[in-house]
């Protein structure tokens, strides 16, 4: 009877967490949430915890750019400074892991292009934009292309002839 038990409650258990698992769709609206809403910020870094680059390079790479939203949210310049850091190093492992993964790329370009200056994580700004851009057309994903044209049109660091190519 105790290993029935056990196997029930192992059972439950790993099927609880397979059920936790957001998708992607819902990732991607909880991280625009999240530039603007604390609560989803910390909902999103929560539910995306047990992600790193080597399970899932994605959803690590979300979790990286929520985890650098929360500096906004912090008081204490050493709170907003430490979760710039982590963020930080979460993208770059997550990249690395996956380096042709455009939506990572994007995710970063997205971040790098949004930053002050003076924090220096401006060095992946224009390889990125040329990768997205040269891939494009590649993307099958509507929901994502849309949110890739729709930034880099409104971003200062694509030139018009480069919005001209969104078209």
């Amino acid at each position: 009877m105790k290993w029935v038990l056990i196997f029930y409650f192992l059972f439950n258990g790993i099927a609880g967490i397979a059920q936790h698992i957001p998708t992607l769709q819902e990732v991607r609206q909880l991280y625009h949430e999240a530039a603007s809403n604390e609560k989803a910020c910390n909902q999103l870094i929560l539910q995306l915890k047990p992600f790193d680059e080597n399970n899932n390079p994605l959803l690590s790479g979300y979790k990286a750019g929520a985890t650098m939203m929360m500096a906004q949210y912090v008081i204490n310049p050493f709170s907003k400074l430490s979760y710039f850091n982590e963020g930080r190093a979460m993208l770059q492992k997550a990249v690395n892991t996956d380096a042709q993964n455009i939506e990572l790329r994007f995710i970063r370009f997205c971040v790098q292009s949004n930053l002050p200056f003076f924090l220096g994580y401006k060095e992946n700004i224009d390889t990125d934009k040329f990768f997205i851009l040269n891939r494009l057309s590649a993307v099958t994903d509507i929901s994502l292309k849309k949110n890739i044209v729709n930034f880099m049109k409104a971003s200062n660091y694509v030139s018009e002839q480069e919005k001209i190519q969104l078209l």
